[in-house]
């Protein structure tokens, strides 16, 4: 049996940690001088377009972003080459209010030797995101 690409499994340990909220494993996951880059370039998340770098910013990242939510991934398809995966699909953040966003993108991790992430970059258009409003009360 085939031992899993270690960017796909990198990607899947990431994906996992957002979903049971454990922030603790998802920072684990990156190397120190790891950088996010949510979306690539300027952006609500990133008004500077240099990425969060390091772990504290990652972290600073999460609590904005990620912590606060419910993020979910449904991958469609994923591509692993070299030290790289990309994988292609929606993510769906839900808010406190129930209201959610949907993001279709591709999703790039890169690993270094230990299998550690040294980035993720992320490519998505902030006016293909789809806005669904709380559900109406009645």
């Amino acid at each position: 049996m085939r031992e899993e690409h270690p960017a796909r499994a990198a990607s899947h340990r990431s994906i996992q940690a957002v979903a049971a909220h454990d922030k603790e494993a998802w920072l684990a996951n990156f190397a120190d001088d790891a950088i996010v880059e949510d979306p690539i370039g300027v952006s609500p998340l990133d008004p500077e377009g240099k990425g969060h770098r390091g772990k504290d910013a990652i972290s600073h990242f999460w609590d904005a972003n990620i912590g606060p939510n419910d993020v979910s991934f449904e991958i469609e398809h994923s591509y692993a080459v070299g030290d790289e995966v990309a994988n292609v699909g929606t993510i769906t953040t839900t808010f406190a209010d129930s209201s959610q966003v949907l993001v279709d993108g591709v999703f790039c991790y890169r690993v270094d030797e230990d299998g550690r992430l040294v980035s993720l970059r992320t490519y998505w258009e902030l006016e293909k995101v789809r806005y669904v409003p709380p559900p109406a009360d009645g």
